[in-house]
């Protein structure tokens, strides 16, 4: 009796397991739900910048950031973080290497491991733009100094 209900649960536990796969491929094949800025985690840098984590993902994160005009990050780099910004409204400068460059909608500029880096809003609106890093750069920062 006992190794019949031994099969039993075997057999209802293997049935679980093939159910619950299938429930979970299922799943898979439903459309993702969206993500936006009311959606994602949102967080305040520099007292008045906003970030939002549109994807926080242990291989790569992808975050909106509005910079308030006159703001600027703090010189930095990362030891492991490629990053790559895109700007989506306004006027972002990027300080690399002694030289910067404007980015306006529609530009974009990689910054790869080890290069120190500066976003900067010189303008007098607000600039918002894409921050994707890979992998993700929280706690991968070295702040530098000139």
């Amino acid at each position: 009796m006992r190794q019949n209900n031994l099969r039993v649960t075997v057999a209802f536990l293997g049935l679980t397991a093939e159910l619950a796969t299938a429930a979970l491929a299922e799943n898979d094949k439903a459309p993702p739900a969206p993500v936006n800025r009311a959606s994602a985690e949102h967080y305040v840098w520099g007292e008045v910048n906003d970030g939002w984590h549109l994807l926080k993902d242990p291989s790569v994160s992808v975050i909106e950031e509005r910079m308030s005009p006159g703001g600027e990050e703090t010189p930095h780099k990362h030891e492991k973080a490629r990053q790559f910004f895109y700007v989506l409204e306004g006027v972002l400068t990027m300080r690399r290497d002694g030289g910067e460059v404007a980015l306006n909608p529609g530009d974009g500029v990689e910054v790869p491991p080890g290069l120190a880096h500066q976003a900067v809003n010189s303008s007098a609106e607000d600039v918002r733009f894409l921050v994707i890093s890979t992998p993700p750069s929280h706690g991968d920062r070295i702040n530098v100094t000139d």
